[in-house]
């Protein structure tokens, strides 16, 4: 797995999460996103699963569209923060 990439089972407000297969099969190959979490769903849902709400961020790192997904905890990915000097 990349080195950029942690496993994070409880996402926050704030969280840019890498949302591939692992997270849900409709999130596949080229489908994967990278979203920013905005809103954590605590509404109860099936066993391991959750409702995020944000954006999702294009190559340029921009918000490019607002969504709401229903994933899988264990399949989520939380992008390390780069830093800049």
């Amino acid at each position: 797995m990349n080195n950029r990439l942690l496993r994070t089972p409880e996402p926050k407000p704030g969280d840019v999460l890498l949302i591939g297969a692992h997270a849900s099969v409709q999130f596949a190959g080229d489908r994967r996103l990278t979203f920013r979490v905005i809103s954590v769903d605590q509404k109860p849902t099936y066993h391991g699963w959750i409702w995020l709400t944000g954006y999702v961020i294009n190559h340029s790192g921009e918000a490019a569209e607002r969504r709401e997904i229903f994933v899988q905890r264990r399949g989520l990915y939380r992008l390390s923060k780069r830093r800049t000097n």
